[in-house]
């Protein structure tokens, strides 16, 4: 059944199939309402999230390559969907200071490994390559043996379980990073017991109609989720394309005139924008660039309080509910949470360069490149009075 998903996807892009995409529909809508749920812990919203993620379905059928795993696309855009939702509902919120929506989720299991993975499952899923995530959401969020992930991968048996192994440890680390520790074996049955809950029976068909008019008789509140989402995906495809283009400059660029390209890029940088480690300082938040210069001191320093006052209060409340578990089980204050863990997170990085930046409203996105970690990362600075703040785009990976 697996092996035919992008069939019917072609075969709706192809005909405008109503029974191809009722099919695929019906076959992942758990999958999809699960992870929105999770996310959201709002069921109304989560709904919601699930129409928005099958109009996408529908809008971009046509242009899916036939090697798309679906159930790893349907789970990277339920968790982009998810976010843009969110961010969505905080914003009315603050605005028309109304009580936060009705009906929120109440936790179903009691298992204390599941209560303790749960929250953070699709973050650290989500930091996981696209290729190891693929093969763990077909392992244990689909239950398929290691043959059907082979056949979807076209690998052998064998490989395919070396493959599952290999992103499970990834998996099983990142939890690690965050004070949850377990056995994989304990792992893989937590997840493959409760990552999927059924949906709603009347979800498939309300959702099946909403996407097959490609959002046309949605709400206006599901359109704009759809807007968002789709300036994250296109965003987020941009990020990967300029991190492959500096990959293969750096690798490729052998030629005189490919280095002095790269060279020349490289001072532009480091005369205008370059931050290296041994220049930083307490900034302060005069402006985005010395805001930022300041969060990265303060890590450098372990200073737990300036790196938590460096960040919005939403930001501030998103990660007291992101480490609640952590923080209950070992008995601190989130601001001493990042004063232990600051400098070894920090430790490799000797200095960052900012190369682009884009002005969304009262919001600043500083594209930088972290030479130390050798990546790119973007930093959502909003203006708060007179000053610069960390908001939402960069969390600190601990």
């Amino acid at each position: 059944m697996m092996n035919d998903d992008m069939a019917l996807v072609r075969e709706y892009a192809a005909h405008n199939s109503e029974e191809a995409f009722a099919a695929l529909v019906s076959r992942h809508v758990s999958l999809v309402h699960s992870v929105a749920l999770r996310q959201t812990r709002d069921s109304h919203l989560a709904e919601e999230i699930v129409q928005t993620v099958f109009i996408i379905l529908a809008r971009k059928a046509g242009s899916l390559d036939s090697k798309t795993i679906l159930p790893g696309w349907l789970y990277r855009t339920t968790n982009y969907v998810s976010a843009a939702a969110l961010k969505i509902k905080r914003r009315c919120e603050r605005r028309e200071q109304e009580a936060y929506m009705q009906a929120m989720i109440e936790e179903a299991q009691t298992d204390s490994t599941w209560e303790q993975l749960s929250p953070l499952l699709d973050g650290a899923m989500m930091q996981l390559r696209e290729s190891d995530r693929d093969i763990l959401l077909l392992r244990f969020f689909q239950n398929k043996n290691f043959k059907e992930v082979g056949d979807a991968l076209g690998v052998e048996e064998r490989a395919a379980q070396k493959r599952v192994a290999r992103a499970l440890e990834k998996l099983r680390t990142i939890f690690v990073r965050r004070g949850v520790t377990s056995t994989t074996a304990t792992l893989t049955g937590a997840i493959s017991a409760n990552s999927i809950q059924a949906a709603p029976a009347a979800l498939i068909k309300t959702t099946t109609a909403v996407a097959l008019a490609k959002g046309a008789t949605a709400s206006t509140s599901t359109l704009t989720i759809v807007k968002g989402t789709l300036k994250i995906m296109a965003w987020t495809k941009a990020k990967t394309a300029i991190a492959a283009g500096i990959g293969i400059l750096l690798v490729v660029g052998i030629g005189t005139t490919t280095t002095a390209l790269v060279a020349q890029h490289q001072h532009n940088i480091q005369t205008q924008t370059s931050f290296p480690r041994s220049s930083w300082a307490n900034a302060g938040y005069a402006d985005p660039q010395s805001a930022l210069e300041t969060i990265f001191w303060a890590q450098a320093q372990g200073d737990g309080k300036t790196y938590l006052a460096s960040m919005t209060p939403d930001l501030q409340q998103r990660l007291e509910q992101q480490f609640a578990g952590q923080l209950s089980k070992q008995g601190m204050s989130l601001e001493e949470l990042f004063t232990q863990k600051s400098k070894q997170h920090i430790n490799a990085v000797t200095g960052f360069y900012i190369w682009g930046q884009q002005t969304v409203s009262n919001q600043l996105l500083l594209r930088v490149w972290i030479p130390g970690k050798g990546q790119n990362a973007t930093f959502k600075m909003k203006k708060i009075g007179n000053e610069w703040k960390l908001d939402e785009e960069f969390l600190p990976d601990y």
